[in-house]
């Protein structure tokens, strides 16, 4: 599985962007793609994540409500909506995927690029 994410940049505090991350190779519909997230001198940290066959997703408790996750399936593709950024969202975004919940970076064994999202106060 290969995972190419795109769309991170800079944007004002209160501002929105959206990432995408397309997925190539076999992808089953019980495995889930979500996103993780890097501050400089941080640990990486989960963010979100969606099952490619159903609605279930996952968020964590510092974005609920001003993150969502979606998917299209025909596109291979997740995209990770982003409103009312704060300064604290600033990070290296990663896009995961693996074959069940965790938010533990070791569980999810594929990895995208990164893809850089700076918020500015």
């Amino acid at each position: 599985v290969q995972l190419q994410a795109s769309g991170g940049g800079l944007v004002q505090a209160g501002g929105s962007l959206r990432l995408s991350c397309a997925a190539s190779g076999r992808i089953f519909s019980s495995s889930l793609m979500g996103w993780f997230r890097q501050a400089p001198g941080k640990e990486r940290e989960f963010v979100t994540a969606i099952r490619w066959g159903s609605d279930l997703r996952y968020y964590a408790d510092s974005v609920k409500g001003r993150f969502a996750i979606s998917r299209d399936n025909a596109k291979n593709t997740v995209y990770l909506q982003m409103d009312s950024l704060k300064p604290e969202d600033t990070a290296v975004y990663y896009c995961v995927t693996g074959s069940r919940y965790s938010r533990r970076p070791d569980d999810y064994p594929y990895w995208g690029q990164g893809t850089q999202v700076t918020v500015s106060s």
